[in-house]
């Protein structure tokens, strides 16, 4: 069957391929609204700094 060694082998090989995909889908799917949300806010404040230059 298995020895002890390939046992634990095993499992640190089943540990490191889950973070990764946790990590993956982390990065895949927080990452760009994170993205998206800064670009909005900056657009937002270009956007007040304009009207409140038009109304000077």
């Amino acid at each position: 069957m298995f020895t002890f060694e390939q046992y634990l082998g095993f499992i640190a090989i089943m540990v490191v391929v889950t973070i990764g995909f946790w990590l993956m889908f982390f990065l895949v799917g927080i990452l760009p609204y994170w993205i998206g949300g800064s670009l909005y806010e900056s657009w937002k404040m270009k956007r007040e700094e304009k009207k409140s230059k038009k109304l000077k």
